[in-house]
């Protein structure tokens, strides 16, 4: 699967080894750590110009994923589900994706309640990379975290005003493919997503992202390449 993205253009693998979806069960930093150290150290052998993210919530999974390969933390939890992991990224110097979400994978739906979502989510960035700097991590990577503690309509607003974020002057990586939100919405299921997913990454391109997380990535490439010649 490594191989097949790198062929499609994928710049960079975002390995984990635990799911975070709503209700998903919660597995420890040891098992993670058996699950994601031998893939990353297969495909930092077999590749290794390509960079490698983990993505993790736990500080000692990102300790050993970064000393297998690994470049880059992508932490759901934005710290807050091990108090360890913001000085361990600092320690590594990795970039650090920094993601919104209100209470944890198994209880996030419970907690999508929002006077604003735009502004709240805005705000919990201005500090959360303020915090984030004072630590000492210098690259930051925010993602708005579609899915997570949002409904449908949360996400389309966030979607639709992700714009608002370039103040922050951080790249922008967005992760909805293939998501409830586009199968929900045109009725279809997650394997017929495909083509809303391109949809939704074109009009994220257009308001700010730089970084498409996606399933798919010669067609996510399609759409930046087409992007990028039209509004070069």
């Amino acid at each position: 699967m490594a191989e097949k993205m790198l062929n499609d253009g994928a710049d960079i693998i975002d390995i984990g080894g635990q799911s975070t979806r709503p209700g998903s069960e919660l597995i420890s930093a040891n098992e993670e750590i058996e699950r994601v150290v031998p893939a990353i150290q297969a495909i930092s052998k077999k590749f290794p110009k390509a960079f490698i993210s983990i993505d993790t919530f736990y500080a000692k999974v990102a300790i050993a994923a970064v000393g297998a390969g690994a470049t880059i933390v992508n932490d759901i939890s934005a710290g807050s589900m091990d108090n360890k992991m913001i000085e361990t990224v600092a320690e590594l110097k990795v970039p650090y994706v920094l993601m919104h979400m209100k209470g944890t994978p198994q209880t996030m739906q419970q907690n999508a309640v929002y006077e604003n979502v735009t502004r709240d989510v805005l705000d919990f960035f201005i500090a959360k990379t303020h915090e984030l700097k004072e630590a000492g991590i210098v690259d930051i990577i925010i993602d708005p975290g579609f899915g997570f503690a949002k409904t449908i309509n949360q996400n389309l607003e966030l979607l639709k005003n992700l714009s608002v974020f370039k103040m922050l002057d951080k790249t922008i990586m967005l992760g909805i493919s293939r998501k409830s939100t586009i199968y929900k919405t045109l009725g279809v299921s997650a394997d017929d997503a495909l083509n809303g997913t391109s949809v939704l990454n074109t009009i994220g391109l257009m308001n700010g992202a730089s970084i498409l997380r996606v399933h798919d990535v010669k067609e996510a490439k399609e759409a930046v390449k087409l992007f990028s010649a039209t509004y070069k």
